[in-house]
């Protein structure tokens, strides 16, 4: 079964164990703030979302797994651009587009 931490998911994708815990603060802030961008598009819970520690999950962001999908996608783009953006201006523009397709469909879905 897929560890549903929200901050544990990211920072594994970022290429960091859940137990090195040197940027959690970091990744938090910026897990926040993409959460802050879905809120204003629509997507997620209508009082907003945060995290706070690596015991926050998904499920508590939303329970529908279609919508869930593309979430976790864009708040990895999203947070890597940020944390960890990569060198090339080639790759750095490759992420940023295919975020701001994700963030086009997920706002679509959220309005309809």
């Amino acid at each position: 079964m897929m560890d549903e931490s929200i901050l544990n998911n990211i920072k594994k994708l970022l290429g960091l164990a859940s137990d090195y815990t040197a940027f959690d603060t970091d990744i938090i802030i910026h897990i926040n703030s993409v959460f802050n961008t879905l809120h204003q598009l629509g997507v997620g819970p209508v009082t907003g979302f945060m995290i706070d520690s690596d015991t926050d999950t998904w499920t508590e962001f939303t329970s529908s797994d279609i919508l869930l999908n593309s979430v976790k996608t864009y708040v990895y783009l999203r947070v890597r651009l940020l944390f960890d953006p990569p060198d090339s201006s080639y790759a750095r523009d490759a992420f940023d587009k295919q975020a701001k397709e994700i963030e086009w469909r997920l706002n679509v879905q959220a309005n309809t």
